[in-house]
């Protein structure tokens, strides 16, 4: 949290992705990543976003491009935006060192805030908008056509949940492998 507002830190990326991928990575020395794509849970599929160890791997519709991508990194719980968000998302994750990265696929790593409670666990809320417009050969002139959001704080390990399921994108990642 800002330390003198005592509000959530935002951070919004304009954050290139390729393969419909961006990793949230743990800053260890040996960060490098999820490799290929993690395991959904077998018993809680939430689809778009998969952890492993203390990263996690998100999902986009995009193939490749430009994505509207807001982190938010918070003392508590923020509240799920369902209102203004299709697919709506929870995992658990936990940080060896208290700070994360985004990651673009084979690329660019963008700094985010601190978290709050240093290392431990914390909850991964991931919110889409658009997976569905953002198929091949889609229009990026106007701007980016999927939205995400992905908020952060600290909490007890839980399962993963679906908060809101709303598009065909996000259904089709929680299939069974």
């Amino acid at each position: 949290m800002s330390e003198s507002s005592g509000l959530p830190d935002t951070v919004h990326i304009d954050l290139h992705v390729s393969y419909r991928q961006a990793y949230l990575i743990d800053c260890t020395d040996d960060a490098e990543g999820p490799e290929g794509i993690p395991d959904d849970h077998p018993a809680h599929p939430v689809g778009i976003v998969r952890v492993e160890g203390g990263d996690a791997f998100l999902i986009t519709g995009l193939h490749t491009g430009t994505v509207d991508f807001t982190v938010v990194v918070a003392g508590r719980d923020p509240g799920a935006d369902v209102e203004g968000f299709e697919d709506v998302v929870e995992i658990s994750i936990s940080s060896e060192s208290g700070q994360f990265q985004l990651h673009e696929w084979g690329g660019t790593a963008h700094a985010l805030p601190a978290l709050p409670a240093g290392p431990g666990w914390y909850r991964l809320r991931y919110h889409a908008r658009g997976m569905d417009d953002a198929v091949d050969g889609v229009d990026l002139s106007g701007g980016p056509v999927d939205h995400y959001l992905l908020q952060i704080w600290p909490a007890e390990e839980s399962l993963p949940q679906v908060v809101k399921h709303g598009s065909a994108s996000a259904a089709y990642w929680r299939q069974p492998d």
